[in-house]
């Protein structure tokens, strides 16, 4: 087990309940910044390592850490973001999914053999039951039974390591595979990027010809590109 601190010249702030929550995991020869993408998704937060001028010529990283505001349809605390070709500020948009390589029910083995390895399950929210349950079985032996402290090897509390099996578990879970592509007006005077919407953010995205929503959908990322057309903002979305 691995604790992440960060050094001197690094410092961290974060905005959102999403940061406040705790968990236990095991991580080895990875890279930190891939976990930190896996954990964003897991939470629904965003994280961005920017340069900060400190004092002379001297500069710290800086890891933002923050939530996206909820300007969907679904609440009534924010000012509705609605990207839609009725009010002509979707330019083009496609929506595909693909249930086939759902998995939403995990068994997970650590260490142990036979009837007496250590197992639990894991799923999101209610256990799927019948047609809509889709299992996987997740080896987990290289999660170890020990930890160092302060340069002790101890063993892990039982409850502890079911924890480390469940966060396992989590995140071998596969959901529906879609795949959407839009563009938005980059000129709409409506919403304005940057102002009325920032990346992070819940927003609701419809096609009315084709009779098409996606009432909640999370704005992962902003590519925006200018040419000889002008400017453009191409978004990429997350359910």
């Amino acid at each position: 087990m691995i604790t992440v601190a960060f050094p001197a010249y690094h410092s961290a702030q974060y905005r959102g309940a999403c940061w406040e929550q705790t968990t236990t995991l095991q991580v080895s020869y990875e890279n930190l910044m891939e976990w930190v993408y896996t954990i964003c998704e897991k939470i629904g937060g965003t994280a961005n390592i920017r340069l900060v001028k400190a004092v002379g010529e001297t500069y710290k990283m800086v890891l933002d850490l923050a939530e996206g505001a909820d300007r969907s349809l679904m609440q009534e605390d924010n000012p509705h973001i609605i990207f839609s070709d009725a009010y002509s500020n979707l330019l083009s948009f496609s929506y595909a999914s693909d249930s086939a390589v759902t998995r939403n029910f995990a068994y997970i083995y650590g260490h142990g053999e036979g009837s007496e390895r250590k197992h639990t399950t894991y799923c999101v929210d209610n256990e799927p039951t019948y047609l809509d349950r889709y299992e996987l079985y997740v080896d987990a032996k290289d999660i170890s039974e020990e930890e160092q402290v302060e340069g002790e090897t101890v063993p892990i509390p039982e409850e502890q390591y079911i924890a480390l099996l469940k966060t396992r578990g989590s995140e071998k879970l596969v959901d529906p595979k879609t795949a959407s592509e839009s563009e938005i007006a980059a000129d709409s005077t409506q919403y304005v990027y940057n102002r009325d919407y920032f990346v992070g953010d819940y927003v609701t995205v419809e096609h009315k010809r084709f009779g098409m929503i996606q009432p909640k959908v999370q704005l992962i990322g902003m590519i925006e590109a200018f040419d000889q057309n002008g400017r453009s903002l191409t978004p990429t979305f997350k359910e």
